[in-house]
């Protein structure tokens, strides 16, 4: 797979030309940005996959929503509906997305927007509601806003700085855009990151010269009812566990350092589950031994899969900051104010 990575080596070239000059044209003025008196706050990466986006909106949604009257913006990626819609109850994934369905579940008193078009999303939004603050969910790339603060989010053990452009690496455009950030965060770290590996990491970021802060995720598991249980008693179970996320590798490595089994059905990212699909999924399930049995899933995946799974358990996760965690709440805070 490398290898015919490294073939696609002359399609990245070209793909790195445009992106510049895309880039370029937004720079100069001459490719138009809108920009907004209410602060719009991106946050995003340069790769593809899965960064941790969603639980730093969810950090930052916490940090702001009883403070400043606070909205996020979504395209609510693989919906079926288009243009801008304002969540309420009666919508479904299917309507808005995953993402935007968890945050409308999760937090009252914040309204929770999609919109594939951010500037009218945005222009709406501020008419209709007049928030303080917008959280803008994974919008580095889309220029056409011109954000007033920018979190960049990359992995601990997928760094920007070493990886390459797509197709041949998995960078959306390159490094150098990096410099539009305000802010690095460096996500899922090891809890017990070392200073030799955090000076490592400083070092190939250094010449960016961004302020660079260091986040872990923790994992927090909800029975059906949204009762919360200790993790650790997942290892007295036979775990189902059904993902459609971008990268699930650092949940079976969570599962694994705590001795949990489970059986892996993987589905991909934001899927959309048939009536087959959730039939095979119930045969499988029906064809495990043991007396204490469970199905397990993210959260992301639970907002599409709870009405059609009953006694369905999903694994939460929050980002937590290893250090410097006020610098960076005082740094958006100050930004709005």
């Amino acid at each position: 797979m490398k290898f015919l990575r490294f073939l696609l080596f002359p399609f990245a070239v070209i793909y790195n030309v445009v992106t510049t000059i895309r880039n370029f044209f937004f720079d100069v003025g001459f490719f138009k940005q809108t920009s907004f008196k209410t602060p719009v706050i991106v946050v995003g990466n340069l790769s593809v996959g899965g960064t941790g986006k969603t639980p730093q909106i969810e950090y930052l949604i916490r940090l702001l929503k009883d403070e400043f009257k606070t909205s996020v913006l979504s395209r609510g990626y693989k919906r079926k509906t288009k243009g801008y819609v304002l969540l309420n109850e009666t919508h479904f994934a299917e309507d808005v997305g995953d993402e935007p369905l968890q945050y409308f579940k999760k937090f009252k008193n914040i309204n929770i927007v999609v919109d594939e078009n951010r500037v009218e999303g945005i222009t709406k939004l501020v008419k209709d509601k007049s928030p303080e603050v917008i959280l803008l969910d994974d919008a580095y790339q889309h220029r056409k806003v011109k954000g007033s603060f920018y979190i960049l989010l990359t992995k601990f053990n997928d760094l920007f700085a070493d990886d390459f452009l797509l197709p041949t690496g998995n960078l959306r455009e390159s490094r150098i855009g990096a410099k539009r950030a305000d802010v690095i965060l460096v996500t899922k770290c090891p809890e017990n990151l070392t200073e030799a590996s955090k000076n490592e990491i400083l070092r190939k970021l250094k010449k960016y010269h961004k302020k660079v802060f260091f986040t872990t995720i923790s994992y927090n598991l909800k029975t059906s009812g949204s009762q919360e249980v200790p993790v650790s008693h997942l290892s007295d179970y036979e775990v189902l566990l059904i993902t459609g996320i971008a990268n699930s590798t650092p949940l079976l490595s969570f599962l694994s350092d705590k001795n949990i089994s489970y059986t892996h059905l993987k589905y991909t990212d934001h899927h959309h589950f048939t009536k087959k699909e959730i039939e095979d999924i119930k045969k499988e399930f029906l064809g495990f031994k043991s007396a204490k049995k469970l199905i397990l899933t993210t959260e992301k995946d639970y907002v599409r899969l709870e009405s059609k799974l009953e006694e369905l358990s999903f694994l939460g996760i929050q980002t937590s900051f290893l250090e410097n965690k006020e610098e960076f709440n005082l740094i958006i805070k100050n930004h709005i104010k």
